[in-house]
């Protein structure tokens, strides 16, 4: 059973550090469904049980990951070995606080039973119920603050901050002189420099001959707004070919959403999956995402990308495209889709130019991030490179995160004339 445990012996679990623990199981978390057998066809469906997630955090405490020496010795039998029922109720102990403290939630799995009713202590073993554990909207926010702070730190502090023009405005925030108020001005008033415009015409006294000349507002620096689209590829090449490109996909992804929330509460994120078809998904379930036996539709990322992106009234809007394979799907004009693995199909590779055209037209950069050197996909990507007058990066899983979060981040720093 799981139980709720206030303090247990060795471990004062209402300090315990669940942030640390939660960083540590994002491995188990953002699962991909990809097979560690090496070159495989197979997608497995990633494991998110109870037992599961006991699993990993057990595999944490045995490696010393966790815990500190003195901690580890309390968890100790008689024999110095680990005694199996205090690690198992230091388990379900630590699943218990996560859950209390709102960072994952239990979920009814595919299989079936109910899950927990909010504020049950125990979940029973034997009982048949199947249960699931995911990220919240605020472990998947921790994670994505992780993600950030240490692709930032790989860059240096100086790609930090925020995107300021030449531009002056009478906003909220206030950097620069005052200046007289004018008709449509955010009356963002500079009350010292009202008075003393007053003062200077009228003398001190009491009361104050305050006028509407008098009034002065504070200028501030004015800060372009922008909306991104990312575009991932979820198709089965993904996981294929022996390496998870998917989820360090996921964690960039994450780290975008956390800097554009604290940093660029002006701008914008949203998440388009191409695969079959495409389709807008939520930030917040982005942590569940798995990539699928699918083809590679780009025209219908592109084109879902584009409406979304017209829709918003912004200064700049851009397309960041990840993906390792060359477009082999199609979305015709009867809703069926055309699909073809071999080469570069003329039909979906003029379709998928027209929706590249489309974006140029429209004023959508599209920068595209390749994790794959395949000679088609780097053909296509040039095409669309020139098409679009956008970049494209030949990357690998490692150092993704740090490519797309230098791009973006230039870019903020671009003036908006």
């Amino acid at each position: 059973m799981l139980t709720r445990y206030g303090k247990w012996d060795g471990l004062d679990l209402d300090h315990f550090n669940l942030e640390n623990l939660l960083e540590k199981l994002s491995d188990f978390f953002l699962q991909s469904g990809f097979s560690n057998g090496g070159w495989s066809r197979r997608i497995q469906d990633p494991d998110q049980s109870l037992e599961a997630l006991r699993e990993a955090i057990r595999q944490l405490i045995r490696s010393g990951q966790l815990l500190s020496e003195a901690e580890m010795q309390a968890l100790q039998d008689e024999s110095g070995g680990l005694d199996e029922k205090k690690l198992d109720e230091l388990v379900d102990a630590l699943i218990q606080r996560l859950l209390e403290q709102g960072y994952l939630r239990a979920t009814r799995d595919e299989r079936g039973g109910a899950p927990p009713k909010p504020g049950e202590g125990r979940i029973e073993r034997d009982s048949g119920a199947r249960v699931k554990f995911e990220l919240t909207e605020k472990g998947t926010d921790f994670l994505g603050y992780k993600a950030l702070s240490q692709l930032l730190g790989s860059l240096g502090k100086s790609y930090a901050g925020r995107h300021d023009t030449q531009h002056l405005s009478t906003g909220i925030e206030a950097f620069q002189s005052s200046k007289p108020y004018e008709f449509g001005d955010a009356l963002n008033l500079d009350v010292n420099a009202t008075l003393l415009s007053a003062i200077r015409r009228s003398g001190l006294g009491v009361p104050l001959d305050v006028e509407y000349g008098d009034l002065m507002v504070h200028q501030s620096e004015y800060a372009s707004s922008c909306a991104t689209v990312l575009m991932l590829d979820c198709s089965h090449s993904m996981i294929l070919y022996g390496e998870d490109r998917f989820t360090p996909a996921k964690r960039v992804t994450l780290a975008l959403t956390h800097l554009i929330r604290t940093q660029y509460p002006g701008d914008t994120l949203k998440l388009v999956l191409f695969h079959d078809s495409a389709e807008e998904v939520p930030l917040g379930k982005l942590a569940q995402l798995t990539v699928g036996p699918y083809h590679t539709n780009t025209a219908e990322g592109l084109k879902l990308a584009r409406r979304l992106l017209l829709a918003q009234r912004v200064d700049m809007r851009q397309i960041i495209m990840i993906t390792d394979g060359k477009p082999s799907a199609l979305t015709l004009e009867d809703g069926r889709i055309y699909k073809n693995s071999m080469g570069l199909d003329p039909m979906i590779m003029d379709a998928t130019y027209k929706e590249v055209a489309q974006c140029r037209r429209s004023n959508i950069a599209i920068n595209t991030f390749m994790l794959a050197d395949d000679p088609y996909l780097v053909n296509f990507i040039k095409q669309v490179t020139s098409i679009a007058q956008g970049k494209a990066y030949f990357t690998t899983v490692m150092t993704l995160g740090e490519y797309i979060m230098m791009d973006f981040l230039r870019r903020k720093r671009k003036r908006v004339r």
